[in-house]
């Protein structure tokens, strides 16, 4: 700790020392002090203070410092630090600071401030060495920490999350359900805690604000899609009034127990069988929406009402869920005929439903298929109906070919009239070849000048006449043009138009006069 090498300068001299006559030389000699660990780690001070909020964790809440006279950065100075007491659920740690030898004291499990408000924990330090032999520990290598933990707002929780309840379906509006209350872990703040629904899809539960009393708003049915294996599940929000505000979750599972209320339904709804008895049968079923016991075995029977349904029709059991609808007469008409069967469950109440299943009686063959004749047949079409639908095509056929001759020789008696003007002359639907071009460079000389902007008006009303402008519109009277008679004779029309034509190709004011004409 005081002198860490000795730098030694030996010198030789012969002839037993004597300067005068002798010969000398000298050498040097390091010599390096090795430390031991005989300096214990010592705390500056005897106790340290820290504070740390509750429910956190990983908060450094205190800083130890050390003093240690052993060389720096070596077993013998570096410090482990352990606490002794104070921390018997393991609250805390200490991490030395491997720069500075620091000791920090770190939150590792968040501490609860209704549980304990304040901890005292006793450390002491120790180096990563043993202590040289001799060597004792000093007493300020122990030193007491004391950390208080500060109060905040805390959530309120659902002490049993997810709560399960069972009950029958079907109970009415208005029922209380259960309590389901949370708890605010806040003790010593006097705070409020107030319910709402924060997830209820079929949007059949009502929670009150004040005590968390659950009561249905709707009926609950077990065979709703918002069931799941027979289990509805809403989710609550508890929230207190706290600064800032904290909110829980809790989750209410519901177990609905089913009760008979639906009635069965007849499968399937439409089948086909032969004309003939004995060649094929129908296999019906039944479908509940309810679950064991409600459900088979089903009892499966004709009406009395109407008779006919009875007297043409037989139904044979073949077990708790099938049974066989066949023909009882020996021959009944092709078509499509409505029966009617009544399907009863074994709920307690037993429900019942008469349920129509749509038979199609057609002609079969050999092989107990319906033939192309029996099924149209089977479509619902008597013998009668079919002659009926022909009679009709027939006459219809007949108007449209007569509709065809009657439009041909139309065609011909228009075609026969001749035109009172030779065809080469009729300008109607021909084209006119007239021979005709444009010029080259002769036609492309053009007098600008005509498009320049006159400085004054005196310039437009004095031109010549047959010179005018094309971007303005000419002062003058206007023409009058010819008048059409409100009957004309027919030979007038060629000299209506011959003097409308001259009117306009004299006319000044006519338009296009706003713009160039390029030809």
């Amino acid at each position: 700790q005081k002198v860490q090498q000795y730098i030694v300068i030996v010198q030789a001299t012969d002839m037993e020392g004597n300067l005068n006559y002798g010969l000398s030389n000298t050498a040097t000699a390091i010599i390096t002090v090795t430390d031991v660990n005989d300096n214990p780690p010592e705390f500056t001070t005897s106790t340290y203070s820290g504070e740390v909020p509750e429910n956190r964790v990983e908060v450094v809440v205190a800083n130890l410092t050390v003093m240690d006279r052993d060389q720096p950065h070596s077993p013998n100075w570096n410090a482990i630090y352990r606490i002794i007491s104070g921390d018997p659920s393991g609250h805390f740690t200490i991490r030395t600071d491997p720069v500075t030898n620091e000791g920090m004291v770190t939150v590792v499990k968040a501490v609860d401030y209704e549980m304990n408000r304040a901890f005292m924990l006793t450390v002491m330090v120790s180096n990563q060495a043993p202590l040289a032999s001799g060597i004792q520990m000093s007493f300020q290598s122990t030193a007491g920490v004391t950390i208080s933990v500060t109060d905040v707002n805390e959530a309120p929780y659902f002490p049993t999350n997810h709560k399960l309840i069972r009950l029958e379906e079907g109970v009415p509006t208005g029922t209380v359900l259960t309590t389901f209350s949370a708890v605010d872990p806040d003790r010593f703040m006097q705070q409020a805690v107030r319910y709402s629904k924060l997830s209820d899809p079929a949007n059949w539960l009502n929670i009150n604000a004040t005590n968390g009393q659950i009561t249905t708003a709707a009926v609950l049915d077990r065979e709703s899609d918002y069931i799941k294996n027979n289990v509805y599940e809403a989710t609550f929000l508890a929230a207190d009034n706290g600064i800032p505000p904290a909110s829980g979750t809790g989750t209410l599972q519901i177990y609905l127990i089913d009760i008979n209320d639906n009635a069965p339904e007849l499968l399937p709804k439409e089948a086909q069988i032969c004309e003939k008895p004995n060649l094929n049968v129908i296999n019906i079923t039944a479908a509940d929406a309810d679950i064991d016991p409600n459900v088979g075995p089903f009892v499966f029977e004709l009406p009395s009402v109407p008779s006919a349904v009875r007297k043409n029709w037989t139904i044979t059991r073949l077990n708790g869920d099938y049974a066989q609808l066949s023909l009882r007469i020996m021959y009944l008409e092709a078509g499509v005929y409505d029966v009617p069967i009544i399907v009863t469950d074994s709920g307690n109440p037993p429900l019942y439903n008469t349920s129509i299943i749509k038979v199609k009686v057609c002609p079969c063959d050999e092989n107990g298929d319906c033939t192309t004749i029996g099924a149209v047949a089977a479509a619902g079409l008597g013998t009668g109906a079919i002659i009926a639908i022909l009679i009709c095509i027939i006459i219809l056929l007949t108007m449209v070919l007569l509709f065809v001759v009657w439009m041909k020789r139309r065609e011909k008696e228009r075609h026969t009239k001749q035109l009172l003007i030779d065809p080469e002359d009729d300008v109607r639907d021909n084209i006119l070849k007239y021979d005709e071009e444009g010029g080259g460079e002769e036609d492309q000389d053009y007098d600008l000048s005509q498009l320049q902007q006159p400085e004054t008006m005196d310039h437009v009303l004095n031109k010549t006449p047959g010179v005018r402008r094309v971007d303005e519109r000419p002062i003058g009277a206007d023409p009058q043009y010819p008048i059409r008679p409100v009957i004309p004779h027919p030979g007038d029309i060629g000299d209506f138009i011959n003097e409308g034509l001259r009117a306009a190709d004299n006319d000044p004011t006519a338009p296009p006069y706003d713009s160039l004409l390029v030809f």
